[in-house]
C-alpha cells in the first residue's frame, strides 16, 4: 500500500465509500512524565481508538490511517486482525467491510519534538513537562486511528489520563473526571485536523460571554513560567469584540460550546482553529516590551482563527484544494475584524503593507498557483499554506466586497453557514449563494481571480495641457492575465504647508489593456497619481515618473497613513523586480522613514532595507550601505521620543544593522549599564537582540552567552541562545551547527529553526561557502527521514542564498536536472530558493548599472 502522502483520488475514492458515524479515543499521558528515556526507540503513549463507521458497498476494502511505532491490535466488527500483516506503519488495511462497523485500534503512538501530533516538551526553567496536539493538515494519525481527510467528518469523545497534578482540555467540555481520568462531551460532527487535546500543569485562566441567551465559557491557557507575563485580560477582550462583531454579521451563533485558547511552547504556526480549544504560538504572551504593531498582530491572529469557527470548522472544505475557502476568508476576517470591532483601526495599513508583501513574493515564484489550487496531495497541501492562500486570497475578497457590496457579501456568507452547516463544501457551493445575492455573474470574476495565478501591474498614464490640467488620465494593465479591477484612482498635491494631500478621486472598472478615467479629465495636474488608492484591488502599483520624482522628495509628506504604506509598498515592489537599485530605496528610507507615524509600517520598512543593502545591492556597495543604514537608525534612536514605541523599534533596527567598532561597543555599553539612552529599557528581550549581531560579528563569546542563558535560564532563554551560539564567526561553529541539523535528528523543531537563524548570517558569506555542495548532497535524505515540517525547515533554511553568484544557480540547476523524480514538493521548495536566488542577482545588477 502507499505510505503517508494520502493522495486527492484515494481521498475521493474512501469517501464515495465511508460514512463516519462517530470516533471514541482514549489516551493514556502518563509516560509523559517518565524520567527515564526508553531504551530503545522513541518515547510512546498507549491510544485506543473506536471508530463507528458504514459502507456503501459490503464487501469492500478500505484503509484507515494512523502512523506509529507500534500497534498492539487491531478488531474489525469483533474480528481480530494481525497487525503484522494490516498495519504497514502509516495504513491499517480494512478488507470485508460490513454496512456497518466497528473498528477497534490499540496502538503505542510517539510523542513529538518537531509541533507535528502529540508535541511533547520540557520546561528548562522548572522541569515541567507540557503537551499539546496540532493536526493540520494530516497529523491526527500520529495520535490515534482515523480516516484522515476533512471531508470524513464525525463527532468525536475523548477521554485522557494523565499525571497527577495535570490540567487537560479537549474540544467538549470535561463531563466527568474519575482519579487521573477525564472524560470530554461529545462534539459536533468536525474534521480529524482540528481535533485537539492539551496536557500539562499549565497556567488557567476563565472568563465568559454572553449575547442574549448565549453564554460562552472562556478560558485562556499558558506555561506556568510565562503566567507573570500573561495579559489575559487583553486576550478576552479582543475575544468578546470578535464574537460581538461575527455574531451580528453572521447571524449564526457559535456552534462549539466553550472557547478555550491556550499558548504552547515550540508551536510551528502562528495559530490553530481548533473549535472550543485554539492553539497559539506562546510568543504572543510578550516577555518584554513590544510595540502596538505586536498587539494589533496578536489580535489580528485572534479574531482569524474566531472566523475559522464559521470559515472552516462549521463549513469545511471537501479537499485541499479549496483550502482558501477557509484562509482567505479568516484572514480577511481578521483585518476586517480588527477596524469594525477593536482599537486597531488603521488594520488595513497593516494588510496593505505586510500582508500583501508575502502574497505578491509568492504569486510571482515558480510555484506560483490559481487560490483555489491543484492538490494532489498531502505533500501538496502542507506546501500550500502560503501567501496566495492566505493574503492573495484575502486581498481578493477585499476587491469581491468592492465588486458585488459588503451587504451582499456578508448576507452570501449567512446564507454558506446555513445551507453547508457541518458539511463540506467546493469552490461552485460559495459562487452560488455569492450570485444569487449580488446579481453578478460570480463565474466570470472566478475564473479571473480564483482560477488563474499571478500578480498585475497597474500603471497611470496621464496626459495635460498647457493650462496644467488633466485632458486623459487612463490606467493600463500588463501581467499573463488580464483581469477586471474595481480600484480608486488619487490625485494628490502638496498643500501650502508641504503636506502631500488628495485633491481628488475617482473609482472605476479597470479591464483590459487600457481604460481611461474620465471622471478626473479637467482635474488640476497631480504631483502623485496613486493607481489603487485605498487597496480595493490586488495588483502591484507602478508609477509615472512625475509622481516617482515627487515620492523621492516628498513620500514623508503624505499625509494618509494607508496612501503612504501603498506608496512604501510600491517602491520595494519595484526593488524586488529590480526596476528601482536597492541603492535608492536605502535613499528614500533613510530619507523619509524618521517621519513614519505606523509602527508597523516602520519595522517592515526596517526589514525591507535590510534586506535591500544585504541581497539586492551591488556587493561593491553593502558595506557601505549597511554602515549608512547603522548611522541613520542610531540617529533616530537618540531623537526618538524616550520610552515610545518608535524609540523601542529604531534600538532594534539599530541592533540589527549594527556594522562597526563603535556600534558594538555602544551595545555592549548599554548590556553592561555604562552607555544609556534615555528612555530605553533594555529589558530582557532586547538584550537578547542586543547579544545576536553582538555573537555574530566576534564581539562576545560562548561565556557571555552562558552567563546570560543563568540570567534568563527559561524556554526563551535558550532558544535565544542557540541562535546567537550558530551565529558566531567561526568555521568550527558552523560545522557544529550544521551537524545538529542534518546529522541528528535529536533538536526540538524550535531549536531547529534556531539554529538555522543563527547559522545564516549575511556578514559570514565566506564562513558559509563550503555547505553548497552538501547541501545538495543531502537534501534528499533529509526529506525522506524528517517529518514535512523539519524537512520544510532545513530545505528552505540552509539553502545557499547568500553565496549569490550564478555558480549556485547553475549548482541548483544541477540538482533539479539530476533529481527530477525527486518529491514534487521538494523540489517545489527548491525551485523557489532558486527563484529567490536569481531575483537577488537581478536586483544586484539593476544597483551596479545605478552605481
Amino acid at each position: 500500500m502507499p505510505g503517508e502522502n494520502l493522495s486527492r483520488d484515494e481521498a475521493r475514492e474512501r469517501a464515495e465509500l465511508l460514512s463516519v458515524d462517530g470516533y471514541e479515543v482514549v489516551l493514556d499521558l502518563r509516560s509523559a512524565v517518565d524520567e527515564a528515556e526508553p531504551a530503545d526507540g522513541p518515547r510512546t503513549f498507549r491510544s485506543v481508538t473506536t471508530v463507528r463507521f458504514r459502507a456503501a458497498a459490503p464487501g469492500a476494502s478500505s484503509f484507515a490511517d494512523l502512523i506509529a511505532p507500534s500497534v498492539n491490535s487491531v478488531t474489525l466488527n469483533g474480528r481480530e486482525l494481525d497487525p503484522a500483516v494490516v498495519f504497514d506503519g502509516a495504513r491499517i488495511a480494512l478488507d470485508g467491510l460490513a454496512s456497518e462497523n466497528v473498528l477497534v485500534v490499540d496502538a503505542d503512538c510517539a510523542y513529538s519534538r518537531t509541533g507535528e501530533g502529540m508535541h511533547r516538551f520540557v520546561d528548562p526553567e522548572d522541569g515541567e513537562v507540557y503537551l499539546y496536539t496540532q493536526y493540520e493538515p494530516a497529523d491526527a494519525r500520529r495520535v490515534y486511528a482515523n480516516f484522515e481527510q476533512p471531508d470524513l467528518k464525525a463527532p468525536y469523545r475523548f477521554e485522557v489520563t494523565a499525571p497527577e497534578g495535570w490540567q487537560v482540555w479537549s474540544n467538549g467540555v470535561e463531563e466527568s473526571r474519575e482519579g487521573q481520568t477525564r472524560r470530554f462531551a461529545e462534539t459536533a460532527p468536525i474534521s480529524t485536523y482540528i481535533t485537539c487535546v492539551v496536557a500539562g500543569p499549565y497556567h488557567y485562566v476563565t472568563d465568559s460571554y454572553t449575547r442574549g441567551d448565549l453564554t460562552i465559557p472562556l478560558g485562556a491557557i499558558c506555561r506556568k513560567g510565562l503566567a507573570k507575563h500573561f495579559d489575559a485580560d487583553e486576550v478576552f477582550l479582543v475575544t468578546k469584540q470578535g464574537f460581538d462583531l461575527f455574531h451580528e454579521i453572521f447571524d449564526y451563533p457559535y456552534p462549539f460550546g466553550k472557547y478555550d485558547q491556550a499558548f504552547v511552547p515550540e508551536y510551528n504556526l502562528g495559530a490553530m482553529e481548533n473549535p472550543g480549544m485554539v492553539t497559539f504560538r506562546e510568543e504572543y504572551i510578550f516577555r518584554g516590551k513590544v510595540t502596538q504593531a505586536s498587539y494589533e498582530r496578536r489580535a489580528n491572529t485572534i479574531l482569524h482563527e474566531m472566523a475559522h469557527m464559521w470559515f472552516g470548522d462549521l463549513v469545511t472544505m471537501k479537499w485541499w484544494d479549496d483550502l482558501w475557502l477557509k484562509e482567505s476568508f479568516a484572514d480577511f476576517m481578521g483585518s476586517f475584524a480588527l477596524v469594525e470591532a477593536t482599537r486597531f483601526d488603521q488594520a488595513w495599513v497593516t494588510f496593505a503593507n505586510s500582508r500583501k508583501a508575502w502574497a505578491y513574493r509568492a504569486d510571482q515564484l515558480p510555484s506560483t498557483h490559481p487560490i483555489t489550487a491543484d492538490i494532489r496531495d498531502l505533500e501538496d497541501a502542507k506546501l500550500n499554506f502560503d501567501g496566495i492562500t492566505y493574503a492573495k486570497g484575502a486581498a481578493v475578497l477585499k476587491q469581491l466586497v468592492a465588486y458585488v457590496g459588503r451587504d451582499a457579501f456578508l448576507e452570501g456568507a449567512r446564507r454558506y453557514f446555513k445551507a453547508n452547516a457541518y458539511g463540506n463544501t467546493t469552490l461552485d457551493d460559495l459562487l452560488s449563494v455569492l450570485g444569487e445575492v449580488s446579481g453578478r455573474d460570480m463565474a466570470e470574476w472566478s475564473r479571473a481571480w480564483l482560477q488563474t495565478a499571478g500578480v498585475n501591474a497597474l500603471t497611470p498614464v496621464v496626459t495635460c495641457d498647457a493650462g496644467g490640467r488633466v485632458t486623459e488620465l487612463a490606467v493600463v494593465q500588463d501581467g499573463d492575465e488580464l483581469r477586471p479591477h474595481r480600484v480608486a484612482v488619487g490625485l494628490y498635491r502638496l498643500d501650502p504647508d508641504g503636506a502631500l494631500v488628495r485633491y481628488a478621486r475617482a473609482e472605476a472598472d479597470v479591464a483590459g489593456v487600457r481604460t481611461v478615467v474620465g471622471e478626473l479629465t479637467g482635474q488640476e495636474k497631480p504631483a502623485l497619481v496613486l493607481v489603487n488608492d485605498e487597496d480595493l484591488t490586488y495588483c502591484k502599483i507602478r508609477f509615472d515618473e512625475a509622481s516617482l520624482a515627487t515620492l523621492r522628495s516628498h513620500l514623508g509628506s503624505v499625509t494618509d497613513p494607508l496612501s503612504r504604506a501603498l506608496c512604501w509598498s510600491a517602491l520595494w515592489n519595484l526593488t524586488r523586480d529590480g526596476l528601482m537599485p536597492a541603492r535608492d530605496f536605502v535613499s528614500l528610507v533613510l530619507a523619509h522613514s524618521g517621519r513614519e507615524t505606523d509602527v508597523g509600517v516602520l519595522q517592515m520598512l526596517h526589514a525591507q532595507a535590510l534586506t535591500a543593502v544585504t541581497r539586492y545591492a551591488a556587493p561593491d556597495w553593502r558595506e557601505q550601505g549597511g554602515k549608512v543604514l547603522a548611522a541613520c537608525a542610531l540617529q533616530e534612536l537618540r531623537f526618538a521620543e524616550p520610552g515610545s514605541e518608535h524609540q523601542l523599534t529604531w534600538a532594534r533596527f539599530f541592533a540589527a544593522g549594527a556594522a562597526t567598532e563603535g556600534d558594538f561597543q555602544l551595545l555592549l555599553g548599554l548590556l553592561e549599564g555604562s552607555a544609556r539612552i534615555d528612555g530605553l529599557e533594555v529589558d530582557q528581550e532586547l538584550r537578547w537582540d542586543f547579544l545576536l549581531p553582538l555573537a555574530a560579528h566576534g564581539a562576545i563569546g560562548e561565556e557571555v552567552l552562558a552567563a546570560e542563558l543563568a540570567r534568563d535560564d527559561t524556554a526563551s532563554g535558550k532558544r535565544h541562545q542557540v541562535r546567537c551560539l550558530a551565529a558566531r564567526p567561526s568555521a568550527a561553529v558552523k560545522d557544529q551547527a550544521w551537524a545538529a541539523v542534518v546529522e541528528s535528528d535529536s533538536l526540538s523543531n524550535a531549536l531547529v529553526e534556531a539554529t538555522i537563524a543563527g547559522m545564516q548570517q549575511s556578514s559570514q558569506r565566506g564562513l558559509l561557502a563550503p555547505y553548497t555542495e552538501p547541501y545538495f548532497a543531502v537534501i534528499e535524505r533529509i526529506w525522506a527521514d524528517r517529518s514535512i515540517q523539519i524537512g520544510m525547515d532545513v530545505v528552505r533554511g540552509l539553502y545557499p542564498s547568500l553565496q549569490d553568484s550564478q555558480a549556485t544557480l547553475d549548482a541548483t540547476d544541477a540538482w533539479l536536472a539530476a533529481h527530477e523524480s525527486a518529491a514534487p514538493a521538494l523540489r517545489r521548495l527548491v525551485l523557489e530558493s532558486r527563484d529567490d536566488l536569481a531575483r537577488a542577482l537581478r536586483a544586484q545588477a539593476c544597483d551596479v548599472a545605478a552605481g
